[in-house]
């Protein structure tokens, strides 16, 4: 586990602007990715997450193209994800100048993509992006917390939990925890969802969904969180990385 708590701004990129929405929808653009990763570079971001969220063929290449110009610029490192199904989609990124790349979809349909990725890269460079919900209707898992797919909009009964717990066993370097209910909403981060993950992996693991004061950030870190990562309050100007770290300090927390 990381010794201070990593603050990472996450943007997604649709055609090659960053966009943000509530739950997934109503999606608005929120600016040029190379520039706003610069600025956040600037502020103090430990790490910037870039996440593709119009995975065609032809959004990976756009997305490439928004590495390579990124880590050119910026001296974060960045992770990127959406759209990854193979390994060599991964040699890509890598070369391209990501420094870890977010696996998701493609690993919940071929859960050995994660051992393979850490075989040929090294576990370092693997973060397992997991979109999770409550539970609703008829579906039922022990956690009481499923995975989804397709922005949230697709459940796949699969326990959020359990699923994490065995990406770390085949080889994933991190968790990068979304909670779909929470995703844009500012009301905070789901702690309860966080924490039962926690109980179940040793590897880093990244809270995502919901933030929306300094506090919250507080909370996550801890229920176990080892980073915490935000689009919506950075990127309009709610909330600067100083304020959350600022805060983070003053309750005791080592941030970077």
């Amino acid at each position: 586990m990381s010794v201070a708590v990593r603050v990472i701004p996450c943007l997604d990129v649709d055609a090659g602007r960053v966009v943000k929405g509530v739950n997934f929808e109503n999606l608005r653009d929120a600016g040029d990715p190379v520039e706003l990763a610069s600025r956040y570079d600037a502020m103090g971001a430990d790490e910037v997450t870039f996440l593709d969220v119009s995975a065609s063929s032809g959004g990976r290449e756009t997305m490439v193209d928004v590495v390579r110009r990124t880590a050119e610029q910026v001296f974060v490192p960045l992770t990127v994800g959406g759209g990854v199904r193979s390994t060599d989609d991964v040699d890509r990124l890598l070369r391209a100048g990501a420094d870890k790349v977010g696996v998701n979809t493609a690993a919940i349909a071929r859960p050995q993509l994660v051992a393979e990725i850490a075989e040929r890269f090294g576990r370092q460079v693997l973060t397992l992006s997991v979109d999770a919900r409550r539970v609703t209707g008829d579906v039922v898992t022990e956690s009481g917390f499923e995975v989804t797919t397709h922005g949230g909009r697709r459940g796949t009964g699969i326990d959020a939990v359990e699923w994490a717990a065995q990406a770390a066993e085949l080889g994933a370097g991190e968790i990068l925890l979304n909670s779909m209910d929470a995703d844009g909403t500012t009301s905070g981060f789901d702690l309860e969802m966080l924490a039962a993950v926690r109980e179940r992996v040793s590897v880093p693991l990244v809270a995502s969904g919901g933030a929306g004061t300094p506090e919250h950030f507080v909370a996550a870190a801890r229920a176990g969180a080892d980073a915490v990562l935000a689009a919506s309050v950075f990127h309009f100007g709610t909330l600067t990385i100083d304020d959350v770290k600022d805060t983070m300090r003053a309750s005791g927390i080592e941030v970077r």
